[in-house]
Formats: C-alpha cells, structure tokens, sequence
C-alpha cells in the first residue's frame, strides 16, 4: 500500500454509506411472527433475546424459512430454553446440518431470566415466541410472558378492536368533512 494514500473511511466514521459489497443491516428484518399467540395469549411482558444457532440454522433463517406455531419457552437449570420451534434444514447443507425441532438455548440477562422464573410460578402463565428476526446481523426472538384467553376472552377483544377501528374511521371522515 503507497504511503501517499488516505485511508478508507469505514460507514461508522464517514457517515455515509457503506463500502461496496455490504449493505446495512440496522433494521429489524422479520422472519416469522406468532400471530396465532397475540389471538389465544394476553401477552404481559416481552422480551428480545438471542439465540444460540448452528451454522446450517442461520443460513436457513437467512433464506427466511422458520415457523414459530407449536413453540413456547422453558426454564432448565437457570436457562431458557425454546422449544418446538420449526427452522427446516438448510438446503445446501450436508452432514452438519441440524435436526429442525431441536432446543435452542436463548440469550438473557441473569435477572431477566429471575424475573421470568418468579413469574411462571404463577399457574396458567407460559413463555411463547412471538416473533423471530434479524438485528444488526443478529438472530433475535421476541418471547412473551402470557396468560392464555378463554374463548369468551377472544370474542370480546375482536369486538373491542372491531368498534376501536370504527370509531378512527369515523374520527377520519369527520375530519375530511365528509360527515356532520
């Protein structure tokens, strides 16, 4: 390398975008949602946490593939673990490639993981994957602690968030005059 020339500037210190061949991956990029669980689960609390992948595991996330329906959390010997979480092998893997169902250690603070322990004492409450992502070039999965809903509980909250919908949209065509 010639004395002469300045050195390159790395995307944190210019500012500007990054050098060719990468691209910013500061966003969160969803690879798959519960929505089921939001319906069935009054969500308290969520967490983010990290996951402990293989190798053939990211880069069938990656490729966007994974199901998070049958999966929920648990707590082994001051760990959390998810369980039942669908990540399909990885097409081009070979022998390394990684058993689809297998438990997955997640990534939590200490008190976190206290915190969540104290709370499923608590009879009817589970942990339940909400949504798994990438951030920053990271796997992350958002679990929530929830409580499950009778059906009774289903109906009224679509009947809230029916008449919550009606009354924006009727807030909305006040506003544009269209009613009086």
């Amino acid at each position: 390398m010639s004395k002469n020339r300045a050195p390159r500037p790395t995307p944190t210190s210019s500012g500007g975008p990054p050098p060719a061949g990468r691209k910013p991956d500061l966003q969160k990029r969803l690879i798959a949602s519960n929505r089921k669980a939001r319906h069935d689960y009054s969500i308290l609390q969520t967490y983010e946490c990290g996951l402990v992948l293989s190798g053939t595991e990211v880069k069938s996330l990656r490729a966007g593939r994974a199901a998070l329906g049958d999966g929920y959390g648990q707590i082994k010997d001051g760990e959390v673990w998810l369980q039942g979480v669908h990540i399909p092998e990885y097409d081009m893997g070979t022998w390394t490639n990684h058993l689809p169902r297998r438990s997955r250690k997640l990534l939590l603070h200490r008190a976190e993981i206290a915190k969540i322990a104290v709370s499923l004492r608590d009879p009817g409450l589970t942990l339940v994957p909400l949504a798994l992502y990438f951030s920053d070039g990271y796997a992350k999965v958002e679990i929530g602690l929830a409580r499950g809903r009778k059906s009774y509980d289903k109906r009224q909250a679509i009947a809230e968030r029916d008449s919550k919908r009606e009354v924006a949209r009727a807030m909305g065509r006040r506003r544009k005059g269209m009613e009086q």
